[in-house]
């Protein structure tokens, strides 16, 4: 329905381009809403003052016919103060835009106060409808300017993970590279003790036996070192 109403709205030329999305499609649907309820008071103020106008040609043609017909009166025969055709027929105007019952002068005073009135209510409620449009329009704006400022943020954020990603991808190589590299040193290491106990090499200078002979050389240094402060106080006493 929208887009049906802007290219109406449109007609040749091109609609202009918006995101679309629920908030911006609804707003749009009161808007054009909006539009379509003061194009339809529009029309039917059209279609009254038609009716109108029919209506009392209608009754302006029966009562010149009853005028030529019954009384003889044509509109060359009326005296010079009755005016000329162009006053009759403004006069004629004026009553049927008016809506007058007759054409004394307070007919016609009380038909132009009434119109007065509702051309004033009329600019009132077009002001009021000009008013919502303002605002809807207002909300609408704001509404794409914070649509695109997300769509903006959400780009950063998808650049930044894209980002992170690609480092931790890199990361997860490096540590699967690793992980290899470690498992073929072990392997490498271990092939190569194989080799050396193969040639008769003892099994104490491989290399756990040696990291296990580390670590106990290690707890004994430690528990030496009380001993070697004991015996380093009696060097200081007299032979």
């Amino acid at each position: 329905q929208v887009t049906v109403w802007l290219k109406k709205l449109y007609e040749n030329m091109p609609v202009p381009r918006y995101e679309v999305n629920e908030r911006t499609v609804d707003i749009l649907h009161e808007v054009m809403k909006c539009n379509e309820e003061r194009d339809k008071d529009v029309m039917l103020l059209i279609e009254d003052m038609k009716d109108q106008t029919a209506k009392y040609e209608a009754e302006a043609e029966y009562w010149q016919d009853i005028l030529e017909e019954t009384l003889g009166l044509y509109g060359g025969s009326l005296p010079q103060e009755a005016g000329t055709d162009a006053d009759i027929n403004d006069l004629i105007e004026a009553a049927m835009e008016l809506e007058v019952e007759d054409t004394s002068l307070t007919s016609f005073y009380s038909a132009i106060n009434n119109m007065t009135s509702e051309l004033y209510e009329t600019k009132s409620e077009n002001n009021k409808m000009e008013l919502k449009l303002k605002n809807l329009m207002k909300k609408l704006t704001s509404a794409l300017t914070l649509e695109k400022q997300l769509e903006e943020d959400v780009k950063k954020l998808k650049e930044s993970q894209d980002a992170d990603q690609v480092k931790n991808e890199t990361r997860s190589k490096n540590l699967k590279f690793l992980e290899d590299k470690s498992k073929d040193l072990k392997i490498r290491i271990k092939d190569a003790e194989n080799q050396l106990i193969a040639r008769g090499l003892e099994q104490t200078l491989m290399h756990e036996s040696l990291v296990k002979s580390s670590e106990e050389l290690a707890a004994l240094r430690k528990e030496l070192e009380p001993l070697k402060k004991e015996v380093a106080s009696y060097h200081d006493l007299p032979p």
